[in-house]
């Protein structure tokens, strides 16, 4: 791949606009700006803010479906594709991930960031550019592909997307004496799934459910199942779905008694035929990307697929709730990444490392909402605060028990070919 002009930062690079300060929370439109009134600090969703004028989809023509993975040519060696560590003499680190997903730094409380910056001597750059899996993987494939820095040293993704890139020798392994926090003390469901079973390439930021949220204040009584969301004659374009194909089809799949982790293909079919029929019928208003919380809380929906925290974190006058399908829930869960050619790879896992402290952990997770991946934890909530383990629905979302786990499924692993088609099948239907 040729180089961009000498000076320039490579191409896909962090945009200096989406660039989050210690002490600011990204806004809606904006690249950055302080949490105004009535915000409450923490509760702010964490997937809500999507950039551009294409995140909600009614109809139309979409962005186009997730590029081809495994070409030849795109396949790296991890241990070929390395940079030296300059983490000795630059004490820079560059992450790129999801907006609203870190605690700030407000007039009482000093965040888990200006932490992290002040004990190991180094300056942060946070950029909240992370707003799609796919719309950022398209940022970065040609110079992962090609052995060529993205001019960053840490990417947070969602875990299927974190599997392709760890099945492309696209990451770098974390050496575990460097972050013995990791392996101690994450939570055994997520200690080794399938496609990195050592976490060797992967640590979860948080994890999240996906279920049906809706406004309490227009909607009394909501629906209890995926088929009554997508068919009730009340609800009749006052739904939004999501952008993300995992989370809706997921549910889709469950709404018609189908397995998420193990379906065919005509259960697949079947349930875009589902999905399709309830656009078409005009239940659905949107399938949204962008602020769908936004419409939730002022009544242009009053039902949706939501996640966990962005529910939980809503302000009371919101009247944001979520609710679990009678069919069950989707999990999932965001993934510290460390790519090729990432420059500060100590830093890296001192990052990691100081993110599975439990102390550090329970301070995030009271602030966005989602599940902590850190066990040991509520002894430190119970001092930050106390009043969200008394709410067992909100204790849930935060701390979730066994029986509240066994509601929850994953998305199937999905071969080359089949991601290629369902995402194809899925963009048709939604636009996006």
């Amino acid at each position: 791949m040729a180089q961009p002009p000498s000076g320039e930062q490579p191409w896909g690079a962090p945009d200096p606009s989406q660039r989050q300060d210690p002490g600011l929370a990204a806004g809606p439109g904006n690249g950055a700006g302080r949490l105004g009134p009535g915000t409450g600090g923490r509760r702010i969703g964490r997937r809500t803010l999507f950039k551009g004028a294409g995140g909600i989809a009614v109809a139309g023509v979409g962005i186009g479906v997730l590029p081809l993975f495994s070409t030849p040519d795109r396949h790296q060696d991890p241990a070929a594709c390395r940079a030296q560590d300059v983490s000795a003499k630059n004490k820079t680190f560059t992450i790129s991930t999801w907006p609203l997903y870190i605690d700030t730094d407000t007039k009482h409380h000093t965040s888990t960031l200006t932490d992290f910056q002040k004990e190991f001597g180094v300056k942060v750059n946070y950029y909240t550019d992370v707003t799609d899996n796919v719309v950022f993987f398209n940022k970065v494939v040609n110079q992962l592909g090609s052995c060529t820095t993205t001019g960053r040293d840490m990417m947070v993704l969602t875990d299927w997307m974190a599997a392709r890139m760890i099945q492309m020798g696209w990451l770098q392994p974390m050496d575990p004496a460097k972050v013995p926090n990791l392996h101690n003390n994450i939570i055994s469901s997520l200690r080794a799934p399938a496609w990195d079973p050592e976490r060797k390439f992967s640590a979860p930021w948080q994890a999240g459910f996906t279920g049906i949220g809706y406004n309490t204040k227009y909607l009394p009584n909501p629906p209890r199942n995926i088929k009554d969301l997508l068919t009730r004659p009340d609800l009749k374009g006052k739904v939004a779905v999501m952008t993300e194909m995992r989370d809706t089809m997921g549910l889709m799949l469950l709404g018609l008694g189908y397995d998420p982790e193990n379906f065919t293909q005509a259960q697949w079919d079947e349930s875009i035929a589902f999905l399709e029929k309830a656009k078409v019928d005009g239940q659905i208003r949107a399938f949204s990307g962008q602020e769908y919380t936004d419409d939730l809380a002022a009544g242009n929906t009053v039902a949706c697929i939501a996640w966990s925290g962005d529910m939980a974190a809503a302000s009371p006058d919101a009247h944001s709730k979520f609710l679990v399908p009678e069919e069950g829930m989707m999990i999932w869960s965001d993934n510290m990444l460390i790519p090729n050619m990432a420059s500060h790879q100590t830093i890296a896992e001192d990052w990691v490392n100081f993110y599975y402290r439990p102390e550090q952990a329970a301070r995030l997770a009271d602030y966005n909402y989602y599940v902590s991946p850190v066990q040991g934890i509520e002894p430190y909530i119970k001092k930050i605060d106390p009043d969200l383990l008394k709410d067992r629905d909100l204790a849930n979302l935060v701390l979730p028990n066994d029986d509240y786990l066994k509601q929850t499924h994953n998305f199937m692993a999905l071969s080359e070919a089949q991601i290629r088609n369902y995402e194809r099948d899925f963009s048709n239907v939604s636009g996006v």
